[in-house]
């Protein structure tokens, strides 16, 4: 954790930009002015429900591309979505959605009690990352039933409902969801690994309609990642902020042309 002191000095100088209040809720809303990588400002929008015990983090690229991220600490389950603008020219549609379905790690954000009491300071600040972590590259090996996925978290259908055939998991969060009783009709495995050597990656075909390993990568921009506790007359330290933290995600999936996969075509 990181201590400070709560001298009324250190307070004034402090980078904490967001205080926890002590007032008790059960949903909240937060916008926050965060610079992407491009040097541009979107507006992030986070939101918590700690009845559902759930938070969502959702902004804009400058490409239009909308990413939204949620965390279900009750089913220990991550999704991240992409809307990603398509190409009508090219035979898209106006716009592609893919999810990714992971296990949530103790750890990765705050929990949703400490997110509904979050209120910022300074809402006109744009703000960048105290911690930028390490990209963190997954293989996608499996599919999820959309209609079938309730079980496993009741939030995919309403996520992930503009990927239909494009939602994917790992083969390692399948046995673990395995093994807490989730039942293995909601998974499906691809034809072809993406680790396969026979299946080319689709920045390297020039064909359209061959079956490709297809790869995207995303980041979240700056979320909550850490409280921070400070030190006060008492014997036991006490909340007192959040550690901000960005994350790249670098997902490699199966899919069966590469039509789907126009954007890794310069990666």
């Amino acid at each position: 954790m990181y201590p400070c002191s709560i001298s009324p000095t250190s307070l004034r100088i402090s980078l904490v930009v967001l205080a926890l209040l002590l007032s008790v809720s059960v949903c909240s809303e937060l916008k926050v002015l965060v610079r992407l990588p491009d040097g541009q400002v979107t507006a992030e929008t986070l939101e918590s429900d700690s009845e559902r015990d759930i938070i969502s983090v959702e902004f804009r690229h400058t490409d239009g591309t909308l990413i939204t991220f949620l965390a279900d600490f009750k089913r220990h389950v991550k999704i991240l979505r992409a809307l990603v603008l398509g190409e009508p020219e090219r035979g898209q549609t106006q716009y592609q959605g893919l999810c990714f379905i992971s296990r949530l790690e103790h750890g990765e954000i705050i929990p949703s009690e400490a997110m509904v009491r979050l209120r910022q300071k300074n809402p006109h600040v744009v703000r960048t990352a105290e911690e930028k972590r390490a990209l963190e590259r997954m293989s996608m090996n499996m599919a999820v039933n959309l209609t079938l996925s309730w079980p496993l978290s009741s939030h995919i259908r309403s996520m992930c409902r503009d990927a239909q055939d494009f939602i994917y998991t790992r083969e390692q969060d399948v046995k673990y969801w395995l093994e807490k009783g989730v039942d293995a009709s909601i998974f499906k495995v691809f034809p072809q690994n993406v680790e396969s050597a026979g299946l080319p990656s689709c920045s390297a075909t020039t064909d359209l309609w061959q079956p490709c390993s297809c790869s995207y990568t995303l980041r979240l921009e700056w979320y909550p990642c850490m409280l921070k506790y400070c030190r006060g007359h008492g014997p036991s330290p006490y909340k007192c902020g959040i550690r901000s933290c960005s994350k790249a995600y670098r997902f490699d999936f199966y899919t069966s042309r590469k039509q789907l996969c126009m954007w890794d075509e310069e990666s």
